[in-house]
């Protein structure tokens, strides 16, 4: 843990903390929806320490509360988290071996590579994903139990804005790389796809889709690096 400190500089530890920050206040809103919908306090602590993926828990909360059966609601949160199949292919070095791999592996969501890909160095991306994986399974299992305190007093958690905290400061952190036209091309291609199926799919599945613009993104830096 002493070598993440050394590593990392005061302005990305700052954004890491921000992130978890973030994440732990979403945590409460799931928290809260969960025990209002009917389940008992214990299972968001539960499932937020061992499934760990924020949008996956969601929306096996609501298909459950809207009805549907609980293979439905698994089915629809192991199909949201097939993002994580590109995200291990993109940081195969970062996550270790043996027990430090498996660790490493259940740490992985969508802001842990995000920070490991934008650093420099095996070192920094390393440090980075740890520093933020690690403060996530703290934040986010914290942040539900709290909810679940609250979920009993507290009905109508939507009417909080709990919820748009998180994108917000996502937003604020990828705001600085939107100054390269090749990546704010792509990144405005896949939320054009993403708004374009939100009416139509299920949620969570027009992120999946906004994947698609990605090659966009990797195919001109192939071309620039054969250049």
């Amino acid at each position: 843990m002493r070598s993440i400190w050394r590593t990392l500089d005061e302005g990305r530890l700052r954004d890491i903390a921000l992130v978890c920050l973030a994440v732990g206040v979403i945590g409460v809103s799931y928290g809260a929806v969960a025990v209002t919908s009917g389940f008992p306090w214990w299972f968001p602590v539960l499932m937020g320490a061992l499934v760990l993926a924020a949008s996956s828990e969601f929306l096996f909360v609501g298909i459950i509360a809207a009805g549907g059966s609980p293979l439905a609601a698994l089915a629809a949160g192991l199909l949201v988290n097939g993002r994580h199949l590109p995200f291990g292919l993109a940081v195969p070095d970062v996550l270790g071996r043996g027990w430090r791999g498996l660790l490493g592996t259940h740490l992985m969501n969508d802001e842990t590579v995000v920070f490991a890909i934008a650093q420099d160095g095996l070192r920094q991306k390393k440090a980075a994903y740890w520093a933020c994986g690690l403060g996530i399974l703290a934040c986010w299992p914290a942040g539900a139990a709290l909810g679940a305190l609250l979920g009993s007093v507290v009905e109508d958690t939507g009417a909080l804005g709990l919820d748009a905290m998180f994108p917000a400061v996502i937003l604020a952190l990828i705001l600085p790389a939107m100054k390269e036209r090749l990546l704010r091309r792509t990144a405005l291609t896949g939320a054009a796809l993403a708004l374009a199926t939100t009416a139509f799919l299920p949620a969570g599945l027009p992120v999946l889709l906004a994947l698609a613009a990605l090659p966009l993104f990797t195919s001109k830096v192939a071309q620039g690096a054969e250049r």
